[in-house]
């Protein structure tokens, strides 16, 4: 018996779902400028060696970074470039997204002096 193919927007959702760790997120923002050893993502990181060795696994196995070892050194990189393309769409909508909310923050600061000040 055939499984049941995956609809698009439920693998969609898995995919952004594996991305929704803090670590996960940060490793990929350090791989965009390229390789890097497991040594130096735990030293810009700074969590537990478990923690780092956990969430890459994650990343590795869902195809979106690769591993290559270099004696006794493990070397991180990303899969492709699409990666860094999808964090730069990220920042630019959280920035667009703040920007939005800077502007409510400062019409409602705006209508509270209107309101102290009276008619």
């Amino acid at each position: 018996m055939r499984a049941l193919p995956v609809p698009l927007y439920q693998a969609k959702a898995e995919f952004f779902r594996m991305l929704g760790h803090p670590v996960r997120i940060r490793v990929l923002e350090l791989l965009q400028d390229g390789p890097l050893p497991v040594r130096e993502l735990l030293a810009e990181i700074q969590v537990e060696r478990s923690n780092l060795s956990q969430q890459l696994a994650v990343l590795r196995r869902s195809g979106i970074v690769t591993s290559v070892r270099e004696g006794d050194t493990v070397v991180y990189a990303l899969a492709g470039p699409d990666v860094a393309d999808l964090l730069k769409a990220a920042r630019r909508i959280l920035t667009e997204m703040l920007a939005g909310q800077q502007d409510l923050l400062t019409e409602l600061r705006d209508a509270d002096r209107e309101a102290v000040a009276g008619p």
